[in-house]
């Protein structure tokens, strides 16, 4: 063979794996159709693939559940609230004794708002009301939900056993089980789509408020730091939410292993700070999303592929 036919081939080889890595497909991990999560993996995907990056969304049943497949590889983004990605970095909570080291933060994403509704005919009409009834508790597949919902009971001036449990895996099913009757209160996103659909099919649900007091503020915190409250003005899309409402908010994470390439991270994190219409045009709620805003301390190290984007924010 010619040294000219050695480097054509050699040539046509690069061009061949060069091809291939760019036509890698990202996994993005997320929770379950009619989630918020799932809805932001959902317009995240669109976004990167208009933009040159084909990304596919794989739900589950919880982050539990996907963020170890991140950490070994066979996931390469996930969406995650704060509160998850440094316990699983640190190695507390849920992850005591078995932190997930090949993960990290690459960008906020925007405030996330939590509360429980309750059915528009209910007598409830705060947090506190939920003392003997029976509430959606429990989350196997979503560990940090019980903390996030412990944390609204206590900014109530309540406790988990002030409520009757009505113990399910994740936040889908909870909604499952307030439709079937199960329970009087569930606790849920809003904004979501699967809070649309219980309203739909119950004749109407609302959320309760917190108290919006400073007091209310510091026992939300004694249980979950990261978290505060705002509050939520009501706007289309934004089920059960029929007037300002004090409401439990924390912050929602884009995740990356560490075996995606500096590169990359650098170049998702800036498509997604630059195309936040996009975004939003995919789902309404990226309207929260603050581009100058994506890097915030969680306790935890950054991707270094996404601080070499995110620094020139700061």
């Amino acid at each position: 063979m010619s040294h000219l036919t050695t480097k054509t081939v050699a040539f046509a080889a690069l061009l061949l794996f060069a091809s291939a890595t760019q036509a890698q497909q990202l996994g993005i991990g997320t929770m379950g159709q009619g989630t918020s999560g799932y809805s932001m993996g959902a317009a995240i995907a669109r976004v990167l693939s208009d933009n040159g990056m084909d990304a596919l969304v794989q739900p589950s049943a919880g982050t539990s559940a996907y963020l170890p497949l991140i950490d070994m590889g066979e996931l390469d983004l996930g969406i995650a609230n704060a509160i998850e990605v440094s316990d699983a970095v640190s190695g507390h909570g849920y992850f005591e004794g078995h932190a997930l080291e090949n993960i990290a933060p690459a960008a906020r994403l925007y405030p996330f708002r939590v509360g429980v509704f309750v059915r528009d005919d209910s007598d409830m009409q705060m947090v506190a009301d939920l003392a003997g009834h029976a509430v959606t508790y429990g989350f196997t597949s979503q560990a940090t939900m019980n903390r996030v919902l412990d944390a609204i009971l206590a900014a109530g001036g309540i406790g988990p056993s002030d409520i009757e449990q009505v113990m399910v895996p994740n936040i889908i099913r909870g909604a499952e089980a307030f439709v079937a009757g199960r329970a009087d209160g569930a606790f849920f996103a809003a904004g979501s789509g699967k809070v649309t659909e219980v309203d739909a099919s119950t004749g109407g649900v609302r959320f309760l408020p917190l108290p919006g007091d400073d007091e209310a503020e510091a026992r939300l915190q004694e249980v979950v730091p990261q978290a505060y409250v705002e509050t939520l003005e009501p706007r289309e899309g934004l089920t059960g939410i029929d007037a300002p409402m004090p409401v439990m908010a924390y912050d929602y994470m884009l995740v990356v292993g560490a075996h995606v390439p500096d590169e990359t991270v650098a170049r998702i994190v800036t498509t997604l700070r630059d195309n936040k219409q996009a975004l939003v045009d995919s789902f309404s709620a990226f309207r929260s999303m603050d581009p100058a805003a994506m890097h915030v301390d969680i306790g935890v190290p950054y991707h270094p592929g996404a601080l070499s984007v995110l620094n020139d924010n700061d």
